[in-house]
């Protein structure tokens, strides 16, 4: 399964992390609500699935979500870090989500 996320193809979402892979990419934290996705947060990891699990944000995104949160991924194979984070910016400028203001 996929969503759609800013131009990007993210796999998921999913309801727990056992479906992520510890590979570099660029995850967002959804809230879904009456059968919508609402993009709580956007982070980029090398290693997604770990990153997601131990997240020091997660708080946070349970306070800005009063039903199930999900987390899709668009894994990154061939990007570094900067590339990861150019993503990001990129999601975070056009959701402007609620948790991990930078």
């Amino acid at each position: 399964m996929s969503i759609q996320i800013g131009g990007y193809t993210f796999e998921g979402p999913y309801t727990s992390t056992a479906k992520l892979e510890d590979r570099s990419g660029v995850y967002a934290i959804l809230c879904q609500k009456e059968g919508k996705n609402y993009v709580v947060d956007v982070g980029e990891s090398a290693t997604v699935k770990s990153r997601v699990d131990g997240h020091d944000r997660k708080d946070c995104w349970k306070r800005n979500c009063n039903s199930s949160l999900a987390v899709a991924v668009y894994y990154t194979l061939n990007l570094q870090q900067a590339g990861r984070m150019e993503i990001e910016q990129e999601l975070r400028k056009q959701y402007d989500p609620s948790c991990g203001k930078q």
